[in-house]
């Protein structure tokens, strides 16, 4: 993890949650690093082969998935990492993580799909921002905000093939093309895309995937008898991507993959994980058998013990859920979280072996060095790998890269 040129980019962030960078060089860089108590490492490289291995395994274009500041990788470093190996589009939910690229000069395809009503869509219009309308009400938004910006509306329509989420339902779907076609043929609206998202694809060869798959074609063949040619139409994400090539079409949309993350359990697909948790040992201490260990004492030791506090807490992403079961790789073993999960920290129980203030303790990484995964805490707490990543985007955490171009 040491800079390639003697260079280390610093991110921090901060309560306002703008972003700082220093340039820091030479030996003030590791006396920085011995600084921190805990930090996010992003593998910048892992993101690139992640999305080279995406993009051989389809003929359709990929959009590499940024939204939520990268599932907390950071948005403007992976977007450029995936976008410099075979990326050809980005998706956001927000109207303003689509900005945010743009104001950074990204100016590929960029698709935003989570949008509220009464938001300013007039300056994604005049930014090139690709919306989502899954609504009536949504495409009249975007044809008051294109007659505003005085340029088309760039607009991927989407249906509801059984996720009963975003997109309209087929029996609306007529209504909303019709809608669509009209503005296209009145310059507002320029049909970019037909959409939609599985509910099971994680689960390959569940039932639920070829229905969908036929409504959305159902979708297609209506949007089209009704004049609606989108050039892309889209509905796989990283798990159809990595399992399903009949449900590729024009445009593959993958998110937890890029970070090398797998969709499915128990799978690997050859993906490498990007992100690495951990933090300094602030104190140990020796103890008595049968001390109790932080809030409710729902821990007790067994025997005479050494403690190690680890600074983080759920103000940096641990679940609380992890209390008592969330293993954390020390002095070379696996633990377990002793007790209840605090704001700020954690508890170790280290028996007699040689912990000191200081060590490095391992949250979760690629697990190369016999760390933990984010998928071994998403078992621990029961929740996804997709969580867990995504909760040390916050404030408190500095997040540093690795590899080409950190």
């Amino acid at each position: 993890m040491e800079p390639l040129d003697g260079r280390l980019l610093v991110e921090t962030r901060h309560h306002d949650r703008q972003a700082h960078v220093q340039d820091v060089t030479g030996s003030r860089a590791s006396r920085l690093i011995r600084m921190w108590q805990a930090e996010v490492r992003v593998d910048l490289d892992a993101i690139r082969d992640n999305v080279a291995l995406l993009r051989s395994r389809t003929t359709a274009e990929v959009m590499a998935v940024v939204k939520a500041d990268a599932y907390g990788h950071g948005t403007l470093p992976v977007a450029r990492a995936a976008l410099e190996s075979g990326a050809s589009w980005l998706g956001v939910c927000t109207l303003d993580e689509a900005l945010t690229l743009r104001r950074a000069g990204v100016t590929v395809p960029v698709l935003a799909w989570l949008l509220a009503p009464g938001l300013p869509l007039h300056e994604g219009v005049t930014a090139g921002v690709d919306l989502g309308a899954g609504s009536l009400a949504q495409l009249g938004e975007m044809i008051d905000a294109a007659r505003r910006a005085g340029r088309a509306a760039r607009v991927h329509l989407k249906i509801d093939t059984g996720l009963a989420r975003g997109g309209a339902t087929p029996a609306d779907w007529p209504a909303l093309v019709e809608a669509a076609a009209k503005a296209a043929a009145d310059g507002t609206v320029e049909v970019v895309g037909i959409w939609s998202h599985f509910v099971y694809a994680d689960a390959p060869g569940h039932d639920t995937i070829d229905r969908q798959l036929d409504a959305f074609r159902e979708g297609v063949a209506t949007a089209e008898r009704l004049g609606v040619d989108a050039p892309y139409k889209h509905i796989a994400n990283s798990a159809a991507t990595l399992t399903r090539p009949d449900t590729h079409f024009d445009l593959v949309r993958p998110g937890i993959a890029v970070y090398g993350l797998s969709p499915v359990a128990g799978e690997r697909y050859g993906l490498r994980p990007a992100m690495t948790a951990r933090a300094r040992v602030t104190l140990t201490k020796r103890v008595p058998a049968g001390q109790g260990v932080s809030y409710g004492h729902t821990y007790h030791t067994d025997r005479e013990t050494t403690l190690a506090v680890v600074p983080l807490g759920y103000a940096d992403g641990v679940p609380r859920h992890a209390s008592n079961t969330g293993p954390i790789e020390l002095g070379g073993k696996v633990r377990r979280i002793a007790g209840r999960v605090c704001m700020d920290q954690v508890v170790l129980d280290c028996g007699d072996d040689p912990v000191a203030a200081g060590d490095v303790a391992t949250l979760f990484g690629s697990g190369a060095r016999g760390e933990p995964t984010a998928d071994d805490w998403a078992e621990a707490v029961g929740t996804i790998n997709y969580e867990i990543v995504t909760r040390f985007g916050g404030v408190r955490v500095p997040r540093h890269y690795d590899g080409v171009g950190a």
